[in-house]
């Protein structure tokens, strides 16, 4: 029974885009991928964040975890809203599968232990930011992986600011633009990053991160 229970947990079939970004963050602490979810799905979400937004459904985000949690608009200036797995519709549903399905791959592979995630929508408006920080609490440490996936559409201008700036230890910066569909993993508690300020527009994401215990 045990050896059955092994080689199950042993058995998976290669997937050559999981494998790529577990070889990018093995070498530099982060992967960026342009085809991690279908176009169909990213265009779904987009609207999706675009209703809420629009019925100010989202709020002003916070700085710290729950336990420990301020509202500080000179650190940051989105709004957000947490999505539950348990009750997504069929768009999140579509996301939280896709989302299984690595974190899955990532426990049999790499035995990285990820039990559970959690991930909210995104909107930074024309003059918010987020200042340079990490992805982890001196109260809790259980964040091992960040995601963000970018909703904006092809009208989306570099020039409309909002990049995502990653400071990989002894590596020179890392400028990501929030092209649509782009999904940007990345050590939660090493690496250092900030969104610079939205420009003109909105940008449009979905934030999580993949944690143990």
């Amino acid at each position: 029974m045990r050896t059955e229970l092994l080689t199950d947990a042993l058995s998976y079939e290669e997937h050559p885009l999981y494998e790529r970004i577990i070889s990018d963050i093995l070498d530099q602490g982060y992967s960026i991928c342009d085809s991690f979810f279908e176009e169909p799905t990213v265009n779904s979400l987009r609207e999706e964040i675009k209703t809420l937004y629009r019925h100010s459904e989202l709020k002003k985000a916070g700085i710290g975890n729950k336990l420990n949690e301020s509202v500080e608009k000179s650190i940051r200036g989105d709004y957000i809203q947490w999505i539950d797995e348990q009750k997504a519709n069929a768009v999140e549903k579509g996301f939280f599968d896709r989302i299984n399905a690595f974190k899955n791959y990532l426990n049999k592979t790499c035995f990285m232990g990820l039990l559970h995630q959690e991930f909210h929508y995104a909107v930074y408006p024309k003059g918010t930011f987020y200042k340079k920080h990490i992805d982890t609490f001196q109260n809790d440490d259980r964040r091992k992986l960040s995601l963000v996936c970018y909703l904006n559409d092809d009208s989306w201008k570099t020039s409309n600011g909002g990049e995502l700036v990653l400071y990989p230890e002894g590596l020179p910066e890392v400028v990501v633009h929030p092209l649509p569909g782009r999904v940007v993993i990345f050590e939660s508690q090493r690496l250092e990053h900030e969104v610079k300020a939205v420009i003109q527009d909105k940008r449009l994401s979905i934030t999580g991160w993949l944690k143990t215990r």
